[in-house]
């Protein structure tokens, strides 16, 4: 007896689901085809009913855990009602995100795959980047470029939480997460001086 349409489909994401937290912590060229599918609670043998090789699970996966980082991105923005781009500069740049990269933002912990190749994979990049850019101009409707304020966002909280994860002393990536969160809300937060 086959399985129906929508257990192929939970399976299917469940396999998705592990393969992109394992290529956010171990990137995409460590984790194996066996590896993945036991740690999914499945057989080798079942890999092919959902995937044509293992640069398709890949690039797959790479777009799946980008993709989910659109919505944890709106919940961030959410969490301070008062100031939506101070509460998403703070979630992302919060230490259990930098101690979590197993479902950390993807952006960071795909940068030098897209960079290096698939296509697939930099034009799922690509595709997030553009969704977090608008997602951040959003934000600040009274920046005067918002989209080049939302670049500059988007770039400092994805390098320092890249540099805070690659240092080894731990007070120093606690203090450059703290001062890049600083320096964010400062520069939209900062009234203009009024003419006296």
């Amino acid at each position: 007896m086959g399985h129906s349409q929508a257990e192929k489909a939970a399976t299917r994401e469940r396999v998705l689901r592990v393969a992109s937290r394992r290529i956010r912590t171990d990137g995409v060229d460590r984790p194996g085809v066996a590896e993945l599918m036991q740690e999914a609670g499945l057989t080798h043998g079942g890999f092919y009913k959902h995937f044509n090789s293992r640069d398709d699970l890949i690039t797959q996966a790479a777009a799946f855990a980008l993709s989910e980082g659109t919505a944890k991105m709106e919940r961030s923005a959410r969490k301070n009602p008062e100031d939506a781009r101070a509460g998403l500069i703070d979630a992302y740049l919060a230490k259990q995100h930098r101690d979590g990269p197993a479902t950390g933002c993807a952006l960071v912990t795909l940068g030098a795959a897209a960079g290096r190749g698939d296509q697939q994979i930099q034009q799922a990049y690509e595709n997030q980047v553009r969704t977090y850019l608008d997602l951040i101009a959003g934000l600040d409707e009274d920046a005067d470029t918002p989209r080049a304020e939302a670049m500059l966002t988007l770039s400092a909280l994805v390098g320092a939480m890249l540099i805070s994860r690659a240092v080894a002393d731990q007070d120093f990536s606690d203090e450059l997460l703290e001062t890049v969160a600083e320096q964010l809300t400062d520069r939209t937060s900062c009234e203009p001086p009024t003419d006296a």
